[in-house]
């Protein structure tokens, strides 16, 4: 067994067998139930909270306790593999830590490691927290491929790697759950960032872009369960009627229960302005418990606003896709693509379009300031359009297309009186009694606004009627106002 000397910080390397197996989890969180490591506890039981330093895991892994005056080791007899890296890098850069673990049949269950200091004067990550966020990231991960065999928590996961030491460290502890392609791409920039053969141009590009790249957690494809009856009492509460729509959406909530993955295809939601589009989009991502990003086709008419630019230019960036991954901080959100029947027109350097073809079909996308193909299989695109005939066939075969109907007068009446007229009133301090809306004075409403599409107009129209009603509590001092017929076509004409 090897001997730490922890005054010197000196190790005696026995050669050895390994001493550990691994297993795999994609557990979340790391419960006594469900350990990060476990240590033999056959020559003595542990205390719950523990101290000490892992030994160098070259070939055998171990824990030496520091015990009083005394140092007893312990070999770990499993490791959830997402962690073997980490426990390594614990090893080889002498970190002391507390192990907070419970004593079972099978061992000392380990489910918690809080760094105690820094020992060996080596030069570590200049962050704070650096350790609980490395755990934080790999409880998010999901177990590497190519792998065999009621306490405070910490806040590790708000801190963003910068410095280049931080960003190697990150690569050494995160091994093999960063994907196989995204792993060999950092080591190769790495290389460009601490080269003195390159320009300092080269170098500050290459530190760019894998502090992007490693602060975003590149998360596993598996859904949870949605729970449909708050499906649906989300799409209730953002839209009103539409029967048919809140079917299809339910439909594919339903689905990715079964299989617990996203559709093949995204949502277009087509119909006239003012119809709810942007707002069953974001019902949607509010159900999937994903961050969202927008992308406005009609502000987009450069295909490397999307791309990026390479990094020969001096001014070059990442493009709006992959700014959205960086934003969200993990890999799976959804876009939510307004206009989408303006993606066609470009300025002649290319057409936007052709790039959404490659995000949309789940093989990974490729931006030209990282140059790294990054998965996209955890992408959920949600589009609108006005105009189904402005949208290519290659890009409309890549949805399943919902066509929103404009409401009916009965529809709208009920949206006023219901929705937007209380939603206004709430937002000007507005009691219900102050401003009353006779059913006359509704209808008069409606049928001003008989000739136009969508709600926007009747929530313009409860504004004015609103704040008419609020400038006479204020300035004449009456104490409600009721909007007949007769005052509605005034105040709308």
């Amino acid at each position: 067994m090897p001997v730490f000397d922890f005054e010197h910080g000196q190790e005696d390397r026995t050669e050895g067998v390994c001493t550990y197996t691994t297993f795999l989890s994609s557990e979340p969180e790391a419960a006594p139930d469900q350990p990060i490591l476990v240590l033999d506890n056959r020559k003595q039981e542990w205390n719950h909270h523990s101290c000490g330093m892992f030994l160098n895991p070259v070939k055998r892994t171990a824990f030496a306790f520091k015990e009083e005056e005394n140092t007893e080791t312990a070999d770990i007899l499993k490791i959830d593999a997402r962690f073997v890296s980490l426990l390594s890098w614990l090893g080889e850069n002498h970190i002391h830590v507390r192990l907070s673990g419970v004593n079972r049949e099978d061992g000392y269950a380990v489910y918690r490691i809080r760094e105690t200091a820094f020992g060996g004067g080596t030069k570590l990550s200049a962050e704070d927290g650096f350790l609980q966020f490395m755990i934080e990231r790999l409880l998010s991960c999901s177990a590497p491929e190519g792998e065999e065999d009621g306490e405070e928590a910490e806040d590790g996961d708000d801190m963003k790697l910068t410095s280049l030491q931080s960003i190697t460290d990150f690569m050494t502890c995160a091994g093999r759950t960063l994907p196989d392609n995204i792993r060999l791409w950092a080591r190769r920039n790495l290389a460009v960032a601490r080269s003195h053969e390159v320009s300092q141009e080269e170098r500050r590009h290459a530190q760019r872009a894998l502090s992007m790249m490693m602060n975003i957690q590149w998360k596993n494809h598996y859904f949870e369960a949605i729970d449909p009856e708050r499906a649906r009492r989300i799409l209730d509460e953002e839209l009103y009627g539409m029967e048919r729509v809140k079917q299809r959406i339910m439909e594919t909530i339903i689905q990715i229960n079964r299989t617990h993955t996203l559709p093949a295809y995204g949502l277009l939601l087509i119909g006239p302005a003012g119809t709810g589009k942007s707002q069953i989009a974001y019902a949607v991502a509010r159900i999937l418990g994903l961050p969202w990003t927008t992308l406005d086709m009609s502000s987009i008419n450069d295909p490397e606003q999307l791309t990026g630019s390479p990094r020969i230019y001096g001014n070059a960036k990442p493009g709006i896709i992959m700014e959205a991954f960086s934003m969200a901080g993990q890999s799976n959100l959804v876009f939510i693509i307004n206009e989408l029947d303006k993606a066609s027109s470009g300025n002649g350097n290319g057409n936007p379009a052709d790039v959404l073809l490659t995000l949309l079909d789940n093989l990974g996308f490729t931006d030209n300031y990282l140059e790294c193909m990054v998965p996209t299989a955890g992408v959920y695109p949600i589009a609108t359009a006005n105009d189904r005939d402005m949208i290519s066939a290659p890009l409309l075969s890549r949805f399943a297309v919902i066509e929103l109907p404009d409401y009916t007068f009965e529809e709208k009446r009920v949206i006023f009186s219901d929705y937007v007229l209380p939603k206004v009133l709430k937002r000007l301090s507005l009691r219900e009694n102050e401003c009353v809306v006779t059913p006359d004075g509704v209808d008069a409403v409606i049928e001003a606004h008989r000739e136009t599409s969508g709600i926007r107009d009747l929530e313009q129209a409860a504004e004015h009627i609103a704040a008419n009603a609020l400038y006479q509590i204020e300035v004449d001092h009456v104490p409600s106002v009721t909007v007949d017929r007769a005052l509605a076509e005034k105040l709308l004409h």
